[in-house]
């Protein structure tokens, strides 16, 4: 079973547009959060990143049982290097 990537991000961020159309391109499963609609990933992404709410900030559940990683903006190789790819 493959491992999980949630990305949170906004409707405006260019970051996130790229990263989501990699992942796509690379058929790498991501369950979207819009941190603007969901207080709740809002308080997580600026936990995540020193009280910034940076985007996108992705948390890797690899399929390995290893520990989950929180990165922000990451490139789609640190995302799949993440899930153990």
């Amino acid at each position: 079973m493959p491992g999980t990537v949630t990305m949170y991000s906004t409707t405006w961020c260019g970051y996130c547009r790229r990263l989501k159309s990699q992942m796509d391109r690379e058929g790498i499963a991501y369950n979207e959060i819009n941190i603007e609609q969901d207080p709740e990933s809002a308080a997580f992404v600026e936990k995540a990143n020193g009280g910034n709410q940076t985007v996108p900030t992705v948390l890797v559940v690899p399929s390995n049982a290893g520990p989950e990683v929180v990165m922000t903006n990451p490139s789609l190789a640190q995302v799949k290097q993440a899930l153990g790819a």
